[in-house]
């Protein structure tokens, strides 16, 4: 397990942006399961719909990706640098994330060459999948 105070070493995200809580499952170089959990509180649901608060889908996406980057930093624990979106594909968005609700984030590596990285992210409530999406990322040195 990886706690919230070993996720604030990995990744340069910080509050109201870090939205990894916690990594339940770690395989270096394969693949990472982590959780985010949703609360009434998240700043994004001021406007995102006042009455009826919904988790922004890009917000999601990003979730993923975090842990794709924590899977890649704690990999290797020698890169120095900062993990930049290169693209998303294939993004589906099947049902709302809610106040309450616990985000599961499963997050695979397809394949990665030098600083190149293409995860299969899916994003989970009570085991149902949520959104899924391939990124594709970048570690940018320095």
């Amino acid at each position: 397990m990886i706690d919230i105070n070993e996720i604030l070493t990995l990744l340069p995200h910080t509050y109201p942006f870090l939205l990894v809580d916690r990594v339940l499952e770690f395989e270096a170089g394969k693949r990472v399961v982590g959780i985010k959990n949703i609360t009434f509180n998240e700043p994004f649901f001021t406007g995102h719909f006042p009455g009826r608060p919904i988790m922004p889908g890009v917000l999601i996406v990003e979730a993923m990706a975090q842990a794709g980057g924590i899977l890649a930093f704690k990999s290797f624990p020698d890169l120095k640098g900062t993990v930049l979106f290169l693209g998303i594909d294939n993004a589906r968005f099947r049902k709302p994330v809610i106040p309450g609700d616990q985000l599961k984030l499963q997050v695979e590596v397809v394949r990665h060459k030098k600083e190149v990285w293409i995860f299969e992210g899916q994003a989970l409530v009570d085991d149902e999948i949520v959104a899924e999406a391939r990124i594709m990322a970048m570690l940018k040195q320095g």
